[in-house]
């Protein structure tokens, strides 16, 4: 399994240099920038994160890639760790790694730079723990249990929901008896304890992800799946091929003896996809869980594949994950020119019949992760152009304002090279950062609707134009200049500029 980690990390810095930043790298290095207990849309582990590697190691798209990368073979390395732990031999330990290498979902976290990315590592660590107290372990450990979901929930806070269903799956069996322990308490209590600063974060600043959460359903931005539509996008994202193992593992776990003293782990799987299928999460909210279910399939495939006339499944299921991931790897992982990767995707598109998690991205020419992630250098100096051919005086009380936060976030780090100002924008926490004392006599205005510009401002001029094939088509808006406000001060407006969604 450790062979099948290296693997997969050489994998990915290969590649990590590939194509450009993505949207929501760019705006946690602007949140590292601006360091602090919570962020509108996030815990603050991710901009601590990206402040580490902005000192440590830069700000390259390479650099940027390199912790997503280990973070990704780590995953790899503790799934197959799991299997060992539930009992299973070298062939369990190894397929497991393999089914977590060969995930799409996982090949394709591992070159973003998110939270997601590392939310498998603190999950999979809570299992680790849990698995060990059920086989015996030392009930001390739920302390363990508590600074991993802590820490957890400074990333990203679907934690709780994971959280939920695992007391849930353990009340169900005979196993609660683990809660049943004042060290489970403890855990908890250290759990809260490691969250309370972002609690307090979220209390002064009046709840802001929840007003997120609130503004995106009402919006209806997300597209809500069928429950079918569901369970076809997991089978789909994690690998059809590793529904070879992970299907029969959630049935196993559920109903074999061999894993009885486990039950409650497969309880926590269905629970979590149930939750995820009620509150209509995203389809890549469940990922961190499958870890559980590849260690079980895979364990269960051992088991019954060790009669001679049965042991040539164990060389040919391999392989066919293997050739699947293969097949399904430029969607995932940037190997192929841009160029090249349009004509695959096409192809790829309409066998995989995948939907967008969100309305809007269904007018990206190619997915989210690489639409987002080219033509930022080329806004931003086209935005320059246009700052710096205002006389030194106007430019001085010149903003820069950016629709949205990927657009932000790429003015304030390309903007440097161009001469620009750091970015303002209505846009989840550069709200809170509020207009940077610009007047608003003069904007100019980034990947915003020339509607909005008209709104605001009584002169509005194109300026540039863009034209990035691959990039989504809110981003090459053109370049606007605008001039004489139909307002008093961007102060006085910036309430009415939020736009939490």
């Amino acid at each position: 399994m450790l062979i099948i980690a290296v693997c997969v990390l050489s994998i990915h810095l290969a590649t990590a240099g590939r194509y450009g930043h993505f949207g929501d790298e760019l705006y946690f290095m602007a949140c590292a920038e601006h360091l602090d207990w919570g962020y509108v849309d996030q815990p603050p582990l991710i901009a601590v994160i990206a402040w580490l590697t902005r000192h440590l190691l830069g700000t390259s798209v390479f650099a940027v890639n390199v912790i997503p990368a280990l973070a990704s073979s780590a995953t790899v390395w503790l799934t197959g760790h799991i299997a060992r732990e539930l009992g299973g031999g070298r062939f369990a330990q190894g397929l497991a790694a393999l089914c977590a290498a060969c995930a799409g979902t996982y090949l394709a976290m591992g070159h973003l730079f998110t939270m997601n990315v590392f939310e498998p590592l603190f999950w999979m660590g809570c299992i680790l723990f849990v698995i060990r107290m059920i086989s015996g372990g030392n009930m001390r450990s739920w302390t363990w249990v508590g600074l991993l979901a802590g820490v957890g929930l400074e990333n990203k806070y679907s934690i709780a929901f994971f959280a939920a269903s695992s007391v849930a799956g353990l009340l169900l069996t005979p196993q609660r008896r683990i809660l049943a322990n004042h060290w489970f308490w403890v855990g908890v209590l250290l759990a809260f304890a490691i969250f309370v600063p972002n609690l307090l974060w979220n209390v002064n600043h009046n709840w802001p992800f929840f007003e997120l959460m609130h503004n995106i359903r009402a919006h209806q931005r997300d597209i809500i799946l069928s429950p079918s539509g569901y369970l076809w996008t997991q089978i789909m994202e994690m690998n059809p091929l590793t529904a070879l193992i992970w299907l029969p593992g959630t049935f196993y776990l559920l109903f074999s003896r061999r894993f009885s003293e486990f039950r409650c782990l497969g309880w926590a799987f269905v629970f979590l996809q149930a939750l995820m299928i009620v509150l209509h999460g995203k389809d890549y909210y469940a990922a961190p869980v499958y870890p559980i279910v590849f260690a079980a399939g895979a364990i269960a495939l051992d088991d019954r594949t060790r009669q001679r006339g049965w042991r040539w499944i164990r060389s040919v299921v391999p392989i066919l994950i293997s050739v699947s991931a293969a097949a399904m790897l430029p969607a995932a992982i940037p190997i192929l020119p841009i160029g090249e990767f349009t004509r695959y995707w096409h192809a790829f598109d309409q066998l995989a019949m995948i939907e967008p998690d969100e309305k809007v991205l269904i007018t990206e020419p190619l997915p989210h992760n690489y639409s987002w992630s080219v033509g930022w250098e080329e806004m931003t100096a086209a935005a320059a152009r246009s700052y710096n051919s205002l006389s030194p005086e106007e430019r001085t009380r010149t903003a820069v304002w950016a629709d949205d936060f990927g657009a932000a976030g790429a003015i304030d780090y390309f903007g440097a090279k161009y001469g620009l100002p750091k970015a303002i924008s209505g846009n989840q926490n550069y709200w809170l950062w509020g207009p940077r004392s610009y007047s608003g006599q003069t904007m100019i205005l980034v990947a915003t609707p020339i509607s909005t510009a008209h709104r605001y401002f009584q002169e509005v001029t194109i300026v540039e134009r863009l034209n990035n094939p691959y990039a989504p088509p809110w981003e090459n808006r053109p370049i606007l200049l605008c001039r004489r406000p139909r307002f008093v001060s961007l102060t006085a407006i910036w309430p009415e500029v939020k736009n939490w969604e």
